[in-house]
């Protein structure tokens, strides 16, 4: 397949990587993570501007009706610069809303996150899931007109930026049943819904919801109840897909760094990259992005294009593995070619290695997704 973007492709590409580099250097990027948010308002109502959060929002709606490969150039931008806003969170979101939502659901939400007037995010982890979607114990049972949600969510990636959560809920079955799953959108301030918010590894914002007969209004469901498992599953690889690209940007932002590292840093009156033996360890994580470009690049067309969920869950499964291998490889390599001072708060490299190590973990690490691809 042709791993090349068309032309549409590389400019957006382009634009996003000139923000990026003039606008979110790595001390702006500081301040904001220090910052009481986690996030700059003013940096994501420039990605408003530019386009990119309607670049996967429906034609209907004020999108662009881009797919996961058209998404691929600002992935790989926003790895790059370790983008700390709501980017994956809302856009995953979205496509639960124009995937299954209703028409009055797709009017009210869709055209507001191309504006950049509303963030969302997607509430399903559990303890002891283990990365198994079918996992949800929270419960939702009807109440009068609508639902009220119980139970409790962990890791919800950018929850406590966001102006509403999809939530799963389970209306019927057991614990692990794969039926009986249902998608609800709920406000983010809702009566009985409580966050307890803090910073991850990687620097993100997430938070642990914990729900208490929350009420939601019939017209909050997500698609048809009890059917939401296949739409989870369908959305989630298509998350996998672009972290993989997102992780692609973060290989080569760290493969740059350290090999101006090895040209610059001397050892014996030497630069140490004319050291073969280090020549050849940068050599294997050039190969490791390589690799792992190519493999982003296959699950991000086969989130788009392929229609046997069987098929498409093997293959995204695949990349994952050797995309988050490369994470793994790329980020201790890294840290061991810069030695000591690649671990300090001042070096990018160090929070670049944080979050290559947080994407192997993220929907799912190698052993998961082995697993998946055996089927």
């Amino acid at each position: 397949m042709n791993f090349d973007y068309n032309e549409e492709q590389q400019l957006l590409a382009d634009s996003v990587k000139r923000f990026i580099g003039k606008d979110y250097g790595f001390e702006e990027r500081k301040k904001i993570v220090a910052s009481d948010k986690g996030y700059s308002e003013d940096v994501w109502g420039t990605l408003a501007e530019m386009g990119l959060l309607g670049l996967p929002v429906p034609t209907d709606h004020d999108g662009f009706g881009g797919g996961a490969l058209d998404m691929m150039g600002v992935m790989e931008s926003i790895g790059e610069g370790l983008v700390v806003e709501p980017f994956l969170a809302t856009t995953m979101s979205a496509q639960f809303v124009s995937r299954a939502g209703s028409d009055a659901q797709k009017k009210a939400l869709l055209p507001q996150i191309v504006e950049g007037k509303l963030k969302m995010a997607f509430a399903q982890t559990e303890k002891g899931a283990r990365y198994n979607l079918a996992h949800v114990a929270t419960q939702a049972k009807k109440s009068g007109g609508g639902y009220v949600i119980d139970g409790e969510k962990a890791v919800v990636i950018h929850g406590p930026c966001a102006d509403k959560i999809v939530v799963s809920a389970r209306t019927s079955g057991g614990t692990t049943d794969a039926r009986g799953i249902s998608l609800f959108l709920v406000d983010a301030k809702a009566s009985g819904m409580t966050m307890k918010a803090y910073r991850t590894l990687d620097e993100l914002r997430a938070c642990d919801i914990t729900f208490k007969g929350v009420s939601v209004p019939a017209d909050a469901l997500i698609g048809k109840e009890g059917e939401g498992l296949a739409l989870i599953e369908e959305v989630v690889d298509y998350g996998t897909a672009l972290v993989c690209a997102e992780a692609v940007g973060a290989i080569k932002s760290t493969n740059d760094a350290t090999l101006e590292y090895l040209k610059t840093r001397k050892q014996f009156g030497v630069p140490i990259g004319a050291f073969q033996a280090l020549q050849h360890r940068m050599v294997d994580m050039v190969i490791s992005y390589e690799q792992a470009k190519s493999m982003a690049c296959l699950a991000c067309d086969k989130a788009d294009s392929e229609k046997d969920p069987a098929e498409r869950k093997r293959l995204v499964s695949a990349a994952k593995v050797r995309v988050s291998e490369a994470c793994r490889h790329v980020s201790q390599e890294s840290i061991q070619l810069h030695g000591g001072m690649g671990m300090t708060e001042e070096m990018k490299v160090s929070h670049t290695f944080r979050r290559l190590t947080m994407i192997a973990q993220q929907f799912g690490d190698i052993d998961h997704h082995l697993e998946r691809f055996a089927g």
